[in-house]
């Protein structure tokens, strides 16, 4: 490596927890929360660079590309995490957000040595998923010098695709390969370079961001509700008929029959009682609307 971890603000000592092995619970617990505080505060630092990676994968998603994080370890596992949980929340495609981990899906579960050391297994991954000029690419790498982050997000460059590198350390080496990198710096960990804590917390917070507001964008959100849910178990249609409920202020059976005449799709029957339309023309009015409920309503009642 061309960096010595001692360089890195993520491996460096935190002169707060010095002695937090000879503390009780509390004080250990106490130093972790407080510690903890400073995440939020760092995110906002970067919140430029986070609407600017919403933005492209906003523009990726419209154009029938995809949102592809990449990354090993933990924040391979933080990408995987985000990617799983768009289907069932926003109805989203499995393949089009996507959660790639150095050393392929069992490593999510058990580390496998040496899947983040080779710039190329990053680029191969990316060649393994067809990688194209309408994708957007996050690469996240705490330290920000993972090398298979690094080759992963010079790939994404070389094809055409959009290139995020989301990093806990200032001028970080992924950066360099990419198009725009989101820097969040949270100082030293509770335990000296264990990047799981503050450094993972910040990644989740941004990932979270960066999905949840692309999803909104899209028009899956209505007001602050999951319009876009997948019923796909009784919770979830339990959930769905809530939202169906308060936003229409039907009562239950009428939002229940709703809500399945609508093969189980919460915009249309939302857009179905608040335009007193059937099935066929909701859909209509959210195609032409693309998908946007508050719009396709708009649209009716023009």
């Amino acid at each position: 490596m061309e960096e010595h971890l001692r360089s890195l603000t993520t491996e460096s000592r935190n002169e707060k927890t010095m002695n937090i092995d000879s503390v009780n619970t509390m004080d250990i617990i106490s130093a972790i929360n407080k510690e903890d505080f400073k995440v939020a505060a760092a995110v906002q630092e970067v919140l430029p660079e986070i609407e600017t990676a919403v933005e492209w994968a906003c523009e990726s998603l419209k154009k029938g590309g995809r949102l592809i994080y990449i990354g090993a370890g933990t924040s391979g596992r933080l990408g995987v995490l985000d990617a799983v949980e768009c289907p069932p929340t926003f109805s989203t495609p499995p393949d089009r957000v996507l959660g790639i981990i150095a050393g392929g899906e069992k490593a999510f579960v058990r580390a496998v040595e040496g899947a983040e050391d080779k710039e190329e297994f990053g680029e191969n991954d990316l060649i393994e998923v067809a990688l194209t000029a309408n994708d957007t690419v996050i690469g996240i790498a705490a330290s920000g010098r993972t090398p298979y982050v690094k080759g992963a997000l010079r790939y994404a460059r070389k094809v055409g695709a959009k290139a995020v590198a989301l990093s806990c350390n200032n001028n970080a080496s992924i950066t360099k390969e990419a198009d725009i990198g989101i820097e969040v710096v949270v100082g030293p960990e509770v335990l000296t370079g264990s990047t799981r804590m503050k450094a993972a917390t910040a990644h989740k917070m941004v990932l979270n961001m960066i999905s949840t507001a692309t999803m909104i964008r899209l028009g899956k959100v209505y007001e602050n509700l999951m319009v876009d849910v997948n019923v796909s178990n009784q919770k979830l249609k339990d959930r769905a008929v809530n939202i169906i409920e308060t936003v229409t202020n039907a009562d239950y059976d009428q939002a229940l029959k709703t809500l399945e005449k609508a093969n189980n799709q919460v915009k249309p029957a939302i857009v179905m009682i608040k335009t007193a339309t059937d099935y066929e023309k909701a859909k209509e009015l959210l195609e032409k609307a693309d998908g946007d409920v508050r719009k396709a309503i708009s649209i009716y009642e023009d």
